[in-house]
This record gives structure tokens, C-alpha cells and sequence, in this order.
């Protein structure tokens, strides 16, 4: 726990004092708020409104997978480089309070990020904390992908490399899923689709099967975690 508390300040002080990575978490919900107000919805034709994907979902799911795989990524990559994560290492330090100590201060900044978006989308009652659970449930998955990523890469420029494609692909799959059935299906196991898939549910009225989508969603945190600790052991073993 202190060697948590120790990462997670450290990983704060460092977060904070970056305008660059604290405008990450503001410019997404930013651009479904204009998008929003700018489009307006009942002047479109009825076959083109029902075509039309929700926007602010649209964002949330790019932001879970576009923003965070990177940045938690560069982050490992970073203390790789510097020596840091040998010396964690050497001192005992365990993969899940490392984890928990880089990857907590992006959870509780996307946690904020996430309520904008819920907000945005007009989430009320259950349907808001449905809507925020979904969210920080691919949240976790991409801070545990990025930290797979980080831990295998031996540098911040491979980091990006690898984490870049991988998460342009998590993001904008299910953006293109809205309009390609089968795609839809190749990526119904996928975490960042089932974001979409339960606020569109909420959107429409239907709780039914939300059940469904949870499970998918941390079957992947789940496998993620446990590829975590065996990277995070290798790392160990090659230092």
C-alpha cells in the first residue's frame, strides 16, 4: 500500500504539472458538447437522424481507447528508461500496486471525464451511473492494455509506435461498427464496442441485456490483468 500511495503521487505531481496531458481529458466531452449544441438533430430527415450515431458516445468510446493506451504506455515506457521500474522492482514492489499507482491517477481523471460525458448525453438516475460504470470499465482495460505495452517496449518512441495503431484501431472500430454489421460482429468481444452498445441500450430505454456487455468488458480487464503480471514478471527477469 505505501509503495501505491508513493507511485501515485508521484505519477499526480507529474500528471498535473502537464497542461498537455490534463487537455486530453477536457478536449474530448469539449467536442461532444459542440457537436452537440451545433447539430441540430430535428432538422435532420428522419431516415438520416436514425442513421445518425449518438455523438457523445462516439467520443466517449474514442477517448477510452484513443487517449489512455498511449499515455499509460509512455508513462511505463518512461520509467523503463530511467531506471525507476528496476529499482521498484528490486525493492519488491508488486505488479498490482505498480499498476494501481501509475494507472489510478488516469482512472480518477478519466472518472471526471466520464461524468462530463454522461452529463452531456443527458444521463439521468440509474442510466448515469450505468452509463459511468460502462465507461471506467474500458477505462481500466485501456490502462491495463497501455501497461502491457509499456512493460514490453524498451523505449517511448517504440511505446508510441505499438500503443498509436492498436488504440486508433479500439477506438474508431466502433464507430465504423455503427455502420458495418459485420464488423459489428468481429468486434462484439471487443471492450471499447460494448461501450457503445450499452449507451446506445440506455439511449433507447432497454436494461435487458446490459448484463451481457459487462461480462465481455471485464473478461477483457480480466485477461488484460493476468498478461500484465506475466509482462511485468519478464521485465523483471530480463533487468
Amino acid at each position: 500500500m505505501r509503495a501505491t500511495k508513493a507511485i501515485f503521487k508521484k505519477e499526480f505531481k507529474s500528471t498535473a504539472a502537464n497542461p498537455e496531458s490534463l487537455m486530453m481529458f477536457i478536449i474530448y466531452p469539449a467536442v461532444a458538447f459542440v457537436m452537440t449544441m451545433l447539430l441540430d438533430m430535428d432538422a435532420l430527415p428522419e431516415d438520416m437522424r436514425m442513421a445518425m450515431p449518438n455523438l457523445t458516445t462516439m467520443m466517449a468510446a474514442i477517448f477510452a481507447g484513443l487517449s489512455l493506451i498511449p499515455v499509460v504506455s509512455v508513462i511505463i515506457a518512461r520509467d523503463i528508461e530511467k531506471k525507476s521500474l528496476r529499482f521498484l522492482m528490486m525493492a519488491g514492489v508488486k505488479p498490482a500496486a505498480y499498476l494501481i499507482g501509475i494507472g489510478g491517477v488516469i482512472f480518477f481523471i478519466s472518472f471526471l471525464t466520464s461524468i462530463a460525458f454522461a452529463f452531456i448525453d443527458g444521463f439521468s438516475g440509474a442510466y448515469f451511473w450505468i452509463f459511468t460504470g460502462t465507461m471506467m470499465s474500458g477505462v481500466t482495460a485501456s490502462i491495463i492494455l497501455g501497461g502491457i505495452i509499456g512493460i514490453l517496449t524498451k523505449s517511448q518512441q517504440s511505446a508510441v509506435a505499438i500503443s498509436t495503431p492498436l488504440s486508433m484501431i479500439l477506438a474508431f472500430g466502433p464507430m465504423i461498427a455503427q455502420f458495418n454489421e459485420g464488423i459489428a460482429r468481429g468486434l462484439r468481444f471487443v471492450y471499447t464496442q460494448q461501450i457503445n452498445v450499452v449507451a446506445n441500450y440506455l439511449n433507447a430505454g432497454i436494461t435487458d441485456n446490459l448484463w451481457q456487455s459487462f461480462i465481455i468488458m471485464w473478461a477483457n480487464v480480466s485477461i488484460l490483468a493476468v498478461i500484465f503480471i506475466f509482462a511485468y514478471a519478464r521485465r523483471g527477469l530480463k533487468d
